[in-house]
């Protein structure tokens, strides 16, 4: 119990923080907007991205600050050990593929655990450029142990959204993502065409 409470008060602390930035800022930002006449104006603290970028560092924030003082290990290193906790044997360009992870942190939280004795690794014999990773029998205990305190973590996060709350914000966030995607996607061929 003491965890969820430490979660709450950490994510209400930086909700307020977050909060009091954009009420302190609207009036002038506002202001700013209507000197500036027909020049358009980026309220950062405004913009679906930054505030979707801040919603995700807090709740990563949060979630490290426990597991980093009760396991000694980075948001980088639990990423791995959370997506080898749930698939097995992967390797790096996998993990890196499902964590959303570029290649080069996933390498250095693999090496870090490894350093640990929390991962272990097994060349790959038909790509010998390559090499498959998984937990040892110390990563999966932590992996074991972290897990209920993850879940809980996340169901205190949606606790004060109704369920019908809870499904949308499912669906929003499915919808956010292939948007995402798909805007992505149209930018690099627009950027492409405009060097030809």
């Amino acid at each position: 119990m003491g965890l969820i409470v430490w979660i709450r008060e950490a994510l209400f602390l930086s909700v307020i923080r977050f909060k009091k930035s954009r009420v302190g800022d609207r009036g002038r930002s506002m202001n700013r907007q209507e000197q500036k006449g027909d020049r358009a104006l980026l309220e950062l603290e405004n913009f679906l991205p930054y505030r979707l970028n801040v919603l995700a560092e807090t709740v990563s924030q949060s979630l490290a600050r426990f597991y980093e003082s009760r396991f000694g290990i980075a948001i980088p290193e639990w990423r791995v050990v959370a997506t080898l906790g749930q698939y097995g044997r992967m390797t790096a360009k996998d993990i890196g593929a499902h964590s959303r992870m570029h290649k080069t942190k996933v390498s250095r939280a693999v090496a870090s655990l490894e350093k640990k004795s929390l991962v272990e690794r097994q060349p790959n014999i038909e790509d010998m450029r390559e090499s498959f990773l998984e937990l040892t029998p110390k990563g999966r205990k932590i992996y074991a142990e972290l897990t209920p305190d993850a879940l809980a973590f996340s169901r205190a996060l949606v606790a004060s959204l109704s369920p019908e709350e809870q499904e949308s914000l499912e669906r929003i966030l499915e919808q956010l993502t292939e948007t995402s995607f798909r805007l992505a996607g149209e930018m690099l061929l627009a950027r492409d065409k405009g060097r030809s």
